[in-house]
This record gives structure tokens, sequence and C-alpha cells, in this order.
């Protein structure tokens, strides 16, 4: 692998110095399903990491129903930080289904929200399961594997029939084969996709019929966006507060996926892991392709400080002419057909 097959997307610039890069690749895709935007190489697969737990909390809905609604199926879509009313939604979810935290298959963790996490160290509290940033995702898996009479020991392994079902979900959504199976870092299956692949899971979710599962993921983490991150800080609810309709999940190791109400969809992959620039870059490229972003102008940089006050900024820098010619042409219905 070598850094020059992709695309500078960002810079970090320290008093008119570039201090630093970030280069990835970048895809957009307009709302007929055609690429309107592309730099690096967006044809490679990724491991999306977090950013497919929308679809993961799809199959969960399609198998539970109406077990999975508002908060509840946004904290399945979501990455939380742990906060109480986060943990109240999950043991409510587990409780519904006749089960306990014990039932969670999640590591233990610490509460990402700094001011729970200091207060429960401060009372002498432990790592525990349901603080984990995947509770939610882990509780409406097993809630799915009751409403559906599965197993529940073993609803982690790839053969599970809610995993099955889930890798068929993600592959039918990405329109393209799933081309790496791995383990994330919850312990759940994890999907590799194509970047252009990711992008058309988020269209289809935001472009779905009202009514549809598709729709009520999306709606749920629309309406609810505090309960996909947190009250405090969180990126992806910060962008989705900022621009309502649009719908924004983040992932490990720089990846990034943001469709707006109006069906285009971005993702981003940054290569070196680094999620600070990702909502900078998306926005930048919405931007590009005429996507009103104005609401979230605080979120297109990213603060570089010197002894405490701004001294420069991360930015996007894309530049689009990078994109390969039959990369920008490429439509969904070309690749199903090769």
């Amino acid at each position: 692998m070598t850094i020059f097959r992709y695309a500078e997307l960002a810079r970090v610039v320290r008093n008119g110095f570039v201090e630093s890069q970030h280069y990835g690749s970048v895809v957009v895709l307009a709302p007929d399903g055609t690429v309107a935007l592309a730099a690096g190489v967006p044809d490679e697969p990724v491991l999306p990491r977090s950013t497919l737990k929308p679809v993961q909390a799809l199959a969960c809905r399609i198998a539970a129903g109406d077990e999975l609604t508002g908060p509840a199926l946004a904290l399945a879509a979501g990455s939380h930080t742990g906060d109480d009313r986060h943990v109240e939604v999950v043991r409510a979810m587990l409780a519904g289904a006749g089960l306990t935290e014990d039932a969670l298959g999640c590591p233990v963790d610490w509460p990402e929200d700094e001011v729970t996490r200091d207060r429960l160290i401060r009372a002498g509290g432990q790592r525990d399961r349901i603080r984990m940033n995947c509770s939610g995702k882990h509780a409406a898996m097993l809630v799915a594997c009751v409403a559906r009479s599965w197993s529940t020991h073993d609803y982690l392994d790839p053969d599970h029939p809610l995993q099955r079902e889930t890798a068929a979900a993600v592959a039918r959504l990405a329109g393209t084969p799933i081309a790496h199976h791995a383990v994330d870092g919850c312990g759940a299956p994890l999907f590799g996709l194509p970047l252009t692949g990711l992008a058309r899971t988020f269209q289809a979710l935001v472009t779905a019929p009202a009514g549809s599962d598709e729709a009520l993921v999306a709606q749920a983490m629309r309406q609810h966006p505090e309960y996909v991150g947190g009250w405090h800080g969180h990126p992806n609810t910060d962008l989705m507060r900022a621009l309502p309709g649009v719908l924004a999940k983040g992932g490990a190791e720089g990846v990034l996926a943001v469709a707006a109400p109006d069906g285009h969809a971005v993702a981003v992959k940054a290569i070196d892991g680094s999620p600070r620039a990702t909502t900078a870059i998306a926005l930048a490229a919405l931007d590009a392709v005429g996507v009103p972003v104005g609401g979230a102008d605080a979120l297109r940089q990213v603060p570089v400080l010197g002894g405490g006050v701004p001294v420069g900024a991360v930015t996007a820098v894309i530049d689009w002419t990078t994109a390969s010619p039959r990369t920008s042409r490429t439509s969904r219905t070309e690749k199903e057909e090769s």
C-alpha cells in the first residue's frame, strides 16, 4: 500500500504552516445513484466499522418489528457515549426481551462521556458492558433473536441466523457483494465494502419509502440524534442537529457516511485512521455538489490551538480533478451488469 494511491483530503495548518495532512478516499453519490464526485480509490474495500450500524439495526428491526422503535432503534444504529439515559434505554430493551445485561456479548468499557465516567470512577464504579458504546446494537440483536425464537448465547457467531440476515441486508443495500469478513472491536461480525457501496447503504436509508423498515431506521436516528451519539460534543449528533434531515454515522479508523434528504450520499475513509477531519471532508463534499450545508459551518473546520487560543485549523482540501473518469461515471446499474 502506498499513500500516493489516495487523495489529499485535509490539511492541518498552524500559524500558516502545513503541519500535517490527511490522505484517503471520498465518494459522493448523486440522487440517481451515479457517482457525482470521487477522489482517491473509492472502489477499494474498506472496513466500515460502526458506520455500518444503521444497516445492522435495519436487520434487527426487520426481525423484531415494533419491538425496536424510537430511541431504542436509534441506539441500535448508534455508538452512544454511556450516558445514564443511554443505559436506561438499553436496560429497558433487554428487560422487554426477558434478559439482563449479562446476555450482552460486547466487551466491558468505561462510558465515553467524560462527566459520566468521572462520576462513576469517583463512586468506585467499574467498567461494564452496558456502558460500552456498542451496547445498544448488541441489545437490539438480542431483542431480534428473542422475537424470532433464535438462540441468544451465540448471537455473534457469523453463522447465526441474525448475522446471516445482516450480511444479506448489507449486500442488498450496498448493491455489491461483501468484499471481506472480519470481527469488529465489539465482537460482532464486520463486513468489508467498497466506499461506493457504503455510500449506497446510506442513500438507500434516506430514500426508502415512508413506513418501510429502512425509513424507520433513518427516522429514528434523525429524530433522536442524541441516542446515535451523545449530548456533549458528539460529531454525528452535532451534524444531525445542525442539518435537520441529514443522516450521519461514523466508525473507527477514520470512516464516515452522510446522506442528505435529497438523496445525495457521501462516504469518507481517512487512510491514517484519524476521524478528526472526516466531518469537515464530508461537508465539503456535499457542498461541492450543491447540498446546502450552511447550518453546519461551525463543523467545517477543527480549531488548532496554541496556548489555548486558535492559531490555525484542520480544513478539507479535496482536489476533485484527481477522480478517476471511470469511477466518476460508474453507476449502480453498470456495476450490477459487469
